[in-house]
């Protein structure tokens, strides 16, 4: 019985890459999730605001916290773009910084809660004042930080879509590369049969060869499966 050939060598296969993310100072919280977080801490402020300039100092100090996180938030937002690929900063870039770009109205919103603390803080008569301006933004500021949000929402959907590719590409080799083993395997069981005797040790060899490439099969399969999965869910 003669040997099949051994396929002709293949390409290196492909490394798998991270999307890329802003370094993490929020617990690992996604850059969608920061975003989002924004909207909620807005409105957060407002409310706290207000009840400081009604005299409180726990919700003076508690608003001066949101502010600074909120603040502290959107700095990293912004700074992102300088993290990711061309197109994705692109896309966070215009959307802050575009002719219809949202960040000197969240910008102004941060500016405008802070100076009505200041003047809760000095229970100056201009805080009314400073609060009704704040108010009249509201609806404003949520609509800068969805669009915000959406642009990221749109990001992560573009570098999720690309890992899938990537992963389809790297499970692609590992199965091609199976084949090739198994091509190999069976051309080693056909030498040590004709070895008879002394063929024994390459045998074994070789039927071990062939549970790893039967494995390999295995985990390629649970690999498409798992990003189908993932593809389904995003």
């Amino acid at each position: 019985m003669a040997a099949f050939p051994l396929p002709a060598r293949t390409s290196s296969m492909p490394t798998l890459s991270s999307p890329a993310q802003a370094p993490s100072r929020d617990g690992g919280m996604s850059l969608v999730n920061l975003a989002a977080r924004q909207r909620m801490l807005s409105q957060r402020m407002v409310l706290q605001t207000v009840l400081a300039a009604r005299g409180s100092d726990l919700h003076l100090k508690a608003a001066r916290s949101s502010l600074t996180l909120f603040t502290d938030s959107q700095a990293r937002l912004v700074d992102t773009p300088r993290h990711l690929d061309t197109a994705s900063g692109e896309i966070i870039r215009k959307a802050y910084h575009g002719p219809q770009g949202v960040g000197a109205t969240i910008e102004a919103f941060a500016q405008q809660v802070g100076t009505a603390l200041d003047l809760a803080e000095r229970q100056s008569p201009r805080v009314e004042d400073a609060l009704a301006r704040l108010v009249e933004t509201t609806d404003g500021v949520l609509d800068a930080l969805n669009t915000a949000t959406t642009a990221f929402d749109q990001v992560s959907k573009a570098q999720s879509e690309t890992l899938m590719k990537e992963l389809a590409g790297i499970v692609a080799s590992i199965q091609t590369v199976a084949r090739e083993a198994k091509v190999v395997s069976f051309n080693a069981q056909v030498m040590a049969a004709r070895a008879g005797q002394h063929g024994r040790e390459f045998a074994v060899v070789a039927n071990v060869l062939s549970g790893i490439t039967n494995e390999i099969d295995g985990l390629s399969l649970q690999a498409v499966s798992l990003a189908g999965r993932s593809r389904n869910a995003a």
